[in-house]
């Protein structure tokens, strides 16, 4: 092609430009070529079934426990857009940083044949004895002290007696109640040996989270978020669940904004000193979501395996700071 000044384009640079388009079709064949083979293995193993429910842990009367704990509707969003003083954020950071150790903890947990019954008492355990109570406990009367959502599972999954098998990929989601603020992390782990396709595709989810903090900082619009995570799974040939969203936290657990991991047009804007939480949901296939009848455990319609990574980050003038970073 000729070149507004009449000379031809370099032929090496045409080298380039078709070299790197070609790098571009071959990650996404290989990406196909994975999904498929991964959709084959994935539908020679069992639906997702409920286990049995152990009885409810106990937390010492001495731990303060929040508000909605002790009634079994869950509290409405509040429209607070939680904005922190130094001691705010001193708070918070010391709440996220017992989040994050604890659900490091429970990743060491995940091995074949152990219950998500057995992962939810231990990880109680340490969260009691740091002196916080575990903020999933009695919200909406929620039965356990931890979320664990197993391969088909979208999010809510409620520890029960079944056993993990190796290749199954599982999220836990861990938050804490810590001298009056909340903060909360969540990640999927492999247990055992897993295949490339569903390394790749954890991969995937944990880098949505990431190009999504990656975009906040003071004044920034928080569609952004959004745009950035759906753009990026869907390169990598994957889904955003929109039914589930982050959120504002601090002393309150769910407020103002929400947070829309999929492309959207809402207003409003970050503010120095917020803190909320961004936990996109992908999907191998697109699909639909059904909720059990337990009013929680929350699956895709057609069994395809879901992903979740999820961060607390504070809003900086610059950027955002990572509060349940290890």
């Amino acid at each position: 092609m000729p070149a507004r000044s009449g000379k031809a384009v370099a032929p090496s640079r045409r080298f380039i430009v078709s070299n790197r388009l070609a790098w571009v079709e071959d990650e996404l064949m290989e990406i196909r070529e994975s999904q498929e083979q991964s959709s084959t293995s994935l539908k020679k193993r069992p639906p997702l079934r409920r286990g049995k429910i152990s009885p409810q842990l106990v937390v010492p009367e001495h731990i303060p426990r929040p508000s909605y704990v002790g009634s079994n509707i869950p509290q409405e969003l509040s429209s607070l857009r939680q904005v922190h003083s130094a001691e705010g954020i001193v708070g918070m950071r010391a709440a996220c940083k017992l989040a994050a150790r604890a659900l490091d903890f429970a990743g060491t947990l995940v091995k074949p044949s152990v219950t998500t019954n057995e992962i939810d008492r231990e990880v109680h355990k340490m969260i009691i004895q740091a002196g916080a109570y575990p903020s999933q406990l009695g919200f909406g009367g929620f039965p356990k002290s931890i979320c664990t959502s197993v391969n088909e599972c979208v999010c809510h999954g409620v520890p029960d007696s079944i056993q993990l098998q190796t290749g199954d990929i599982i999220n836990i989601d861990v938050n804490v109640f810590l001298n009056g603020y909340h903060g909360g992390a969540s990640r999927t782990f492999v247990c055992g040996e897993a295949d490339e396709s569903i390394k790749h595709f954890l991969k995937a989810a944990e880098e949505c989270l990431e190009k999504g903090i990656a975009v906040c900082r003071d004044g920034v619009n928080y569609k952004k978020i959004g745009k950035k995570i759906s753009k990026l799974a869907y390169f990598y040939g994957y889904y955003v669940v929109e039914r589930f969203v982050g959120h504002g936290i601090g002393p309150i657990w769910h407020s103002e904004p929400l947070i829309l991991h999929h492309a959207n047009d809402n207003s409003g804007r970050m503010v120095e000193g917020q803190t909320f939480t961004i936990e996109p949901i992908l999907t191998m296939e697109k699909t639909e979501t059904v909720t059990w009848e337990d009013g929680w455990t929350t699956v895709t319609a057609d069994g395809s395996w879901a992903a979740q990574f999820k961060h607390t980050v504070l809003v900086t003038r610059t950027g955002a700071e990572i509060l349940t970073k290890v």
